[in-house]
């Protein structure tokens, strides 16, 4: 009867490659950084499609080359284009500038968003837990559905008659 030891069979499996030999160290996620120090990501909503770009600055918003504030007459919009900087608590520290197009005022606000939130990830990857949590990172991909033939919207039918 031939004895094994406990350290023949770790030598073997780790040969077979079932068990890992060494512990592997946790994945650490690169910035993604240009050359002139910007964060890019695109955001989408609806049919809105924004384009972002983010860098360290004062805090200003740019949409469409127009203040956000002027952008975004509505408080209710300019509070959710501020949402993942405000949850990331980094509010005054990043400059934006973004271009957005498609579907109106809401889909347009939660587009870009959508890119500002996926463009601080890409700046600095460790506040992906905090946006991730927020809900900030996933794409509402609700959109409107078609109208169907013979209907008068996509469900609803035409107002019956007897006569």
């Amino acid at each position: 009867m031939s004895t094994t030891s406990l350290e023949d069979i770790k030598d073997v499996a780790a040969e077979a490659g079932v068990i890992a030999s060494e512990p592997e160290q946790p994945v650490v996620a690169e910035p993604k950084i240009d050359d002139q120090g910007r964060a890019y990501a695109t955001g989408k909503r609806k049919t809105a499609v924004a384009r972002v770009w983010i860098k360290p600055g004062s805090g200003k918003i740019i949409v469409n080359k127009k203040d956000h504030t002027e952008y975004f007459g509505r408080a209710v919009l300019q509070m959710i284009i501020k949402q993942p900087l405000v949850a990331a608590e980094r509010n005054n520290q990043y400059d934006v500038v973004c271009t957005v197009k498609g579907s109106g005022p809401s889909g347009q606000a939660g587009a870009v968003r959508h890119g500002i939130s996926k463009a601080l990830t890409y700046y600095e990857p460790t506040l992906r837990a905090v946006l991730k949590k927020g809900g900030f990172l996933t794409r509402d991909s609700r959109v409107v559905e078609r109208k169907k033939y013979g209907r008068a919207k996509a469900r609803r039918s035409f107002q019956f008659s007897k006569r």
